[in-house]
């Protein structure tokens, strides 16, 4: 592809370069990695935490890169370097030229918690009513015949559009995507054709990027504000304490805003019946009511499960179909996930939650059906928000019976350092530094009744410290602890 049309029109800054030899050049790929470069590619120089990309133009270069993009002028480069305002966007948007092809209806959600939940449930519903739906997220890639992990919430520009355009190629017309913070404030998700976007709710996370909840929230916002054409469709859960100001913004933006939940007028939760494993809604929709029996437990369900069908209805769906799929939804892994019962009946779950929101969530979710105690083991990461640490450990103590104080992924941190600001503000709570001797006593303590809650690390399979990823599953060491206590 040429530089001219790779570029488009969307850069003006540019239009005195590609009118010239530059614009005749052949692109053959884009990186913004000057190590994956190859002859015929465009590198993309991008200012990073730790170092700016424009310092690793020459390497490019030397790799085979034909031509550069940079913020800032870059003299004595063998290669033309041209200089654009946003070098993200760029990016962004030349990856969803250079490859094309995308499934022909996207959706993309953002908010703190629920993400993962609503673009897993979005699949789930648009493959019940015959359609060929893929999600990307937290959990990696779902699509007809392909399951495959990841480890990014929203891609990088060129992984993410080189993805979309193989799946597009195989057929998948529908797809649902969560939108982070981070992916919304760089740039990923621009060239992304939309039709759909979502909200869930904000709470407290990524403290170590964002300076301010505000700027966190205006990260979030983006989605409707510019990635999401104008007159789109934005459903927005309108239970949350931001949801006022997320429909706000959408309103503003243009978007048409479509209200789900107990205050929803798109649809709207009248009444809801907790059960062990289950829920029962009634649901009101264009005048009448549907009856749904969610196969999953935790109110906080039922709320995503609002906004998939939100979505799901939103872009073509018929509702009386959506509704009807709810009931055959599963959960998406490591999301208040079944992970067995002990022979006294107690149950254990595993869940990602790992920021305050989420697990005073859902820890609240299996309160209504816990008739014994809730218990719960959890940690902190490390190389993150450590001003969420002294929350969760008193979240975890107000809602919970027995709290178990355990290592997540220390990362470069000490471990004990981690776990002591956590229980300073977690009084009564038991610390047991290594996760899997910790789940074991956990699984030990149950008794007729209890809920254990093992929170964290969720679908994840690893566990990371001191720079060293080992293998570690919550759901395999809790399987492995029941059959350990099973007679």
């Amino acid at each position: 592809m040429k530089l001219s049309a790779l570029a488009g029109t969307a850069f003006p800054e540019l239009n005195a370069a590609l009118a010239g030899s530059s614009g005749a050049l052949d692109i053959t790929s884009l990186t913004a990695d000057s190590r994956k470069a190859e002859p015929g590619a465009l590198f993309v120089a991008i200012a990073g935490s730790k170092a700016d990309g424009a310092a690793f133009i020459d390497d490019a270069a030397q790799r085979g890169a034909v031509a550069a993009i940079s913020a800032s002028p870059h003299e004595g480069s063998r290669i033309p370097v041209l200089t654009v305002d946003n070098p993200r966007a760029f990016l962004a948007i030349a990856a969803a030229r250079f490859y094309d092809a995308q499934p022909e209806t996207m959706v993309a959600v953002t908010g703190t918690a629920g993400k993962t939940s609503v673009a897993s449930f979005t699949r789930q519903i648009w493959a019940q009513a015959g359609l060929a739906a893929a999600m990307i997220g937290t959990t990696g890639v779902t699509a007809p015949g392909r399951t495959e992990y990841g480890s990014l919430t929203t891609p990088d520009p060129v992984a993410l559009h080189a993805l979309l355009a193989e799946l597009a190629r195989d057929g998948v017309t529908h797809g649902a995507m969560e939108a982070s913070s981070h992916g919304l404030d760089q740039y990923r998700l621009d060239g992304v054709r939309l039709s759909a976007g979502a909200f869930t709710n904000l709470g407290r996370d990524h403290m170590d990027y964002h300076p301010t909840v505000e700027h966190y929230f205006a990260a979030k916002m983006q989605l409707f504000e510019r990635v999401l054409p104008t007159g789109s469709p934005a459903v927005i859960n309108a239970d949350d304490e931001w949801s006022d100001r997320a429909i706000a913004a959408a309103e503003g933006a243009g978007q048409r805003v479509l209200t789900v939940g107990r205050k929803g007028k798109f649809l709207a939760l009248k009444r809801v019946e907790q059960k062990r494993d289950s829920q029962f809604a009634e649901i009101l929709h264009d005048g009448t009511i549907h009856e749904v029996r969610l196969p999953l437990a935790g109110e906080f369900q039922i709320s995503n499960a609002l906004v998939a069908a939100g979505l799901a209805i939103a872009t073509g769906v018929d509702a009386r179909t959506a509704f009807l799929a709810l009931e055959k939804v599963e959960g998406a892994a490591g999301r208040l996930q079944l992970a067995g019962k002990a022979e006294n009946g107690a149950l254990a779950y595993i869940d990602y939650a790992h920021k305050p929101d989420a697990l005073e969530k859902v820890l609240t979710a299996v309160r209504p059906f816990t008739t014994g105690r809730v218990i719960v083991v959890f940690g902190c990461g490390g190389d993150r928000d450590r001003g969420k640490r002294p929350i969760m450990g008193e979240i975890a103590t107000r809602l919970a019976d027995i709290v178990i104080v355990t290592d997540d992924n220390p990362r470069s941190e000490v471990p004990a350092e981690i776990r002591s600001e956590i229980l300073a503000a977690a009084p009564g709570a038991k610390e047991i530094g290594d996760r899997a001797e910790a789940i074991a006593h956990a699984v030990g303590l149950l008794q007729t009744g209890d809920t254990l809650i093992v929170a964290g690390k969720g679908h994840e399979e690893g566990q990371t410290a001191g720079g060293v990823t080992r293998p570690f599953s919550d759901l395999a060491e809790v399987k492995k602890a029941l059959e350990g206590h099973a007679s």
